[in-house]
C-alpha cells in the first residue's frame, strides 16, 4: 500500500474570527473599540494574512489587527513638506493659513456664532453676507457665492448664464481636471450646449468671432492647469 502525505494550502490552518475573539487581549482591545469595530479589523488582518504565501501566526494577525485600529483612531490630515516647487499646490491644501486667520478661526469655532444670525434685527441671517461684500470688492462683481470647487462654479455660473444656449469653448480647453470633471460633461449638466472652437493647438480670436451666434450664451475660457500643450501652438488671450 503507498504512503499518503498529508498536502495542502498552509492558509487553511489560518485561525478563525472567533477563535481569536476568545484572546485575553483582544477582550481588553473591545473595551476599548467595541467588540464589532474589533472583529472588523481582525476580520481585515485574517484577509490579508490569506494573501501570504504562509500562513501567519495567531500573534502576527493580533499585531495586524491592532495597527489597523490605532492607525483609525490618528487624524487623516497632518502636515507635510512641500518639496514640489508649487506654492499653490491644490493636493497639499493650497495656500497655508496666516497666524492671524488661524486665530479668528479659533476664536470662532470654540464656541457658538453668528453664521447665519443677523446681530441687527435677531432673526435668521445669510451665511454668504460674511464674504459677500469682501468678494466683490476684490473683484468687483455685483455678487458672489461660495461653493465648493470649480467645478460647481462652473456648472452655476453656465446654467445661470446660458441655460438651453451655446457655451464657445477652444478645442484644447477641453479638459478633464481632477475628480473626473469634464469641462463637456459640465456643460451639458448645466443645460447648455457645447459648441467647440479652433483647434487643439491653435485658437485664435476669430475663431470666436465666427462662432458667435443669437444662440450664444457665453465665452467659457479655461486654464488647463493639469497639462500644456508645446510647440505650434496659440490662444486667445482675455485682454
Amino acid at each position: 500500500m503507498r504512503g499518503s502525505t498529508v498536502t495542502g494550502d498552509p492558509r487553511r490552518r489560518l485561525p478563525s474570527l472567533d477563535s481569536l475573539l476568545e484572546h485575553r487581549e483582544v477582550n481588553e482591545w473591545s473595551a476599548t473599540w467595541g467588540r464589532r469595530r474589533v472583529a472588523d479589523a481582525l476580520r481585515l488582518a485574517v484577509s490579508e494574512a490569506r494573501n501570504r504565501r504562509e500562513a501567519p501566526e495567531a500573534d502576527v494577525i493580533l499585531g495586524c489587527a491592532l495597527k489597523v485600529l490605532t492607525d483609525a483612531d490618528q487624524p487623516g490630515l497632518r502636515r507635510v513638506i512641500n518639496g514640489t516647487g508649487v506654492v499653490l499646490h491644490t493636493n497639499l491644501g493650497r495656500a497655508p493659513l496666516s497666524p492671524d486667520a488661524i486665530r479668528a478661526i479659533t476664536d470662532v469655532a470654540t464656541g457658538y456664532s453668528n453664521l447665519e444670525f443677523d446681530m441687527e434685527s435677531g432673526t435668521r441671517g445669510d451665511r454668504y453676507d460674511h464674504c459677500r461684500g469682501l468678494l466683490c470688492a476684490l473683484t468687483g462683481a455685483q455678487d458672489a457665492i461660495v461653493v465648493n470647487n470649480n467645478a460647481a462654479a462652473v456648472v452655476l455660473c453656465v446654467n445661470e448664464f446660458a441655460s438651453g444656449r451655446d457655451v464657445l469653448v477652444s478645442r484644447g480647453e477641453l479638459i478633464e481636471i481632477g475628480g473626473s470633471f469634464r469641462i463637456p460633461e459640465m456643460i451639458e449638466r448645466a443645460g447648455a450646449r457645447l459648441v467647440e472652437v479652433g483647434t487643439t493647438n491653435r485658437t485664435r480670436i476669430d475663431d470666436y468671432r465666427q462662432a458667435i451666434g443669437n444662440s450664444t450664451g457665453l465665452i467659457l475660457k479655461v486654464h488647463p492647469a493639469n497639462y500644456r500643450i508645446e510647440g505650434f501652438v496659440s490662444s486667445a488671450g482675455l485682454d
